[in-house]
């Protein structure tokens, strides 16, 4: 039986070692390499080639989601299940629009886990079963006509409002994340996500547009 090749990324040594333990140990998967960080996974999986990535959303320099956007858009065929400490909405959905096949809470059971992961590979969304309650809420809020909380208010998400409220009053990416409680890995994604929505390039420019939108 040929088996599924894995590749890990994770920036914390030791829970990718314990990661590549648990899917080693199974006759059907195969850990194939391991990266630290989103830009290592994209040279990784060009180099490897792997069926299926398990990627941590939250890495210094480039983030999870912005190596899964780049990743499928070179290997389209490989699936990707995003690892992360935090249900955050904005990043769930971030995440499935940028193509990961599933978006997993750290604190899952390793024998759910497997089951996940199996799951992704045919076809079927991995999500952790509080997440999978928020995107079919968020999918009958669509169906039925209602607006995407992150199509609303010019396209931004409440988060990403309240990054944007504390950018234009000048404050730096640290103290945005003390300020709402998030780490600063959060702002930048937060920050990348909204200057590309309000088709900008600067702090400055996004100011203006939310001003120009009725945003702030």
């Amino acid at each position: 039986m040929e088996k599924i090749r894995v590749l890990i990324v994770d920036d914390h040594v030791l829970f990718r070692e314990g990661l590549a333990g648990i899917i080693s140990s199974q006759p059907d998967l195969q850990v194939v390499g391991e990266a630290s960080d989103g830009f290592e996974a994209l040279v990784k999986a060009q180099e490897l080639k792997p069926d299926l990535i398990l990627m941590d959303v939250q890495m210094p320099g480039m983030d999870g989601i912005e190596a899964a956007r780049q990743i499928r858009h070179t290997l389209p065929e490989t699936i990707i299940v995003m690892l992360t400490i935090r249900g955050d909405d904005s990043m769930l959905f971030d995440a499935l629009k940028n193509g990961a096949q599933g978006y997993l809470l750290k604190d899952i059971r390793s024998q759910d886990l497997l089951e996940m992961l199996r799951g992704a590979l045919r076809g079927e969304a991995a999500l952790s079963h509080n997440l999978a309650g928020r995107v079919l809420s968020e999918f009958r809020r669509l169906s039925t006509g209602g607006v995407s909380e992150s199509e609303d208010d010019g396209g931004l998400s409440e988060r990403e409002q309240q990054v944007l409220v504390q950018a234009a009053k000048g404050a730096t990416d640290k103290e945005i994340a003390a300020q709402l409680n998030i780490s600063l890995n959060t702002v930048k994604t937060h920050i990348r996500n909204i200057l590309s929505k309000l088709h900008v390039h600067t702090r400055r420019e996004a100011a203006k547009a939310a001003h120009a939108r009725g945003i702030l």
